[in-house]
């Protein structure tokens, strides 16, 4: 884990190679209490930003070479409309890393005070107008 400058920073971690868990990439995550970025690329600079109360469900996934050098990848599925799904790759203390942000997305829903909500497939107004007649 790197060294936490920012007092509000829970985590920074950078994404690694499978091969060695060596951090030679230009990817870096900056894991928040209210939100997580993903600050990416060397000579073209992309940050993207999700807030914690979109995170819906979270996912770690360790393939062999990961488990080996320590190392593990994390799926958080969103509410954003640029990443709804949130991939944080070969990262360490991935576990640490998932439980955190199952908790601070559930607590960010409550300081929101935010409903998860979800479409079961019920008819739309195009029904109700069929029904009516």
């Amino acid at each position: 884990m790197a060294k936490v400058q920012d007092e509000d920073v829970k985590f920074v971690e950078r994404k690694r190679w499978a091969f060695f868990g060596l951090p030679f990439t230009f990817t870096k995550y900056i894991i928040k209490d209210d939100m997580i970025t993903i600050d990416q690329g060397f000579l073209k600079k992309v940050e993207n930003d999700c807030y914690m109360y979109k995170v819906q469900d979270v996912e770690l996934t360790a393939s062999l070479a990961e488990r080996m050098f320590g190392m593990g990848t994390i799926t958080c599925f969103t509410g954003d409309t640029t990443h709804p799904k949130l991939i944080l790759l070969h990262i360490k203390h991935s576990r640490e890393i998932k439980n955190y942000i199952l908790e601070a997305s559930e607590a960010a829903r409550m300081r929101r005070r935010t409903l998860n909500t979800l479409d079961i497939g019920t008819g739309g107004i195009g029904d109700l107008d069929d029904a009516d007649m």
